[in-house]
């Protein structure tokens, strides 16, 4: 008998053969659950939605980690609000000029899970430089003035406590705990399904922050296939950048020339953000 997993929306899905379960649990906020895949291998999933899979996870977390960190000049402290698996603090972590990475996960229970289960993702957590606060992100930018260089939002959708990281208080909120020359990302959904959505955060971000930009990039788990990032800055551009670092950066996805296409965009995402 065949097992078989769907992620879906309501009018899509993707489906992959599941060949085994490894972890299911109930955690005081999501369900938690590891598969193992026969076309992706381990497979996180929190609420029967992909979050990362050992197969594709490294083109996500590069675009999220690398993007804003190339395009500061020296970033030295980095907030990851989000992103219990641990992939963003792990390519955080190949820049030498990073001195604290602090991770703001509201799952305690999804940082153990995927340490056990997908060890090659979490493996950052042990360096020094990770501090880890367990706790809501939204509350935690509110407490916090001009500390950090880079803050990278690696969310889960915008259902249930995430919503309000996708709403302009919290991007004011932010703005706020970044450095007077910061920025920041966060991933931001598909402009196929999400377009309503992508077009309002950033008419939000345009109001706060001067130069704002939106990258694609493309993970076969997330449904439609290709994804956003939105990018917040106070005064270092993406696009006219010094990628030098990049070059010396360990990636395979991720390379000075996929920096500046994937802010090429097609006319229909161009719509989408007028």
């Amino acid at each position: 008998m065949e097992c078989w997993f769907t992620d879906r929306t309501e009018t899509f899905g993707i489906v992959c053969r599941v060949t085994g379960i490894l972890h299911r649990e109930r955690s005081p906020y999501q369900e938690i659950v590891v598969y193992e895949t026969d076309q992706f291998g381990r497979m996180l999933v929190l609420d029967d939605v992909v979050m990362t899979s050992e197969a594709d996870e490294f083109v996500y977390h590069e675009m999220m980690a690398h993007v804003p960190l190339v395009t500061h000049p020296s970033p030295r402290r980095v907030l990851v609000i989000g992103g219990g698996d641990g992939g963003v603090v792990r390519e955080a972590l190949k820049h030498p000029s990073v001195e604290e990475v602090r991770l703001v996960e509201i799952d305690q229970r999804v940082i153990e899970v995927c340490r056990r289960h997908l060890p090659g993702i979490a493996s950052g957590f042990d360096d020094p430089r990770v501090r880890v606060t367990i706790g809501d992100g939204i509350e935690f930018v509110k407490g916090v003035r001009g500390e950090y260089d880079v803050i990278i939002v690696d969310s889960t959708d915008p259902i249930g406590p995430a919503v309000g990281l996708f709403k302009a208080e919290f991007y004011r909120d932010v703005a706020g705990a970044l450095a007077e020359d910061g920025l920041f990302v966060a991933q931001t959904e598909s402009p196929f399904f999400d377009a309503p959505l992508l077009g309002e955060i950033h008419r939000s971000l345009r109001e706060i922050f001067p130069v704002v930009r939106l990258s694609l990039f493309s993970v076969p788990t997330y449904p439609g296939g290709l994804w956003t990032l939105s990018l917040g800055s106070k005064r270092h551009d993406p696009l006219t950048c010094p990628l030098e670092r990049a070059r010396g950066l360990a990636t395979r996805y991720y390379s000075p020339e996929v920096h500046r296409a994937s802010f090429v965009l097609p006319p229909f995402v161009q719509r989408v953000l007028e």
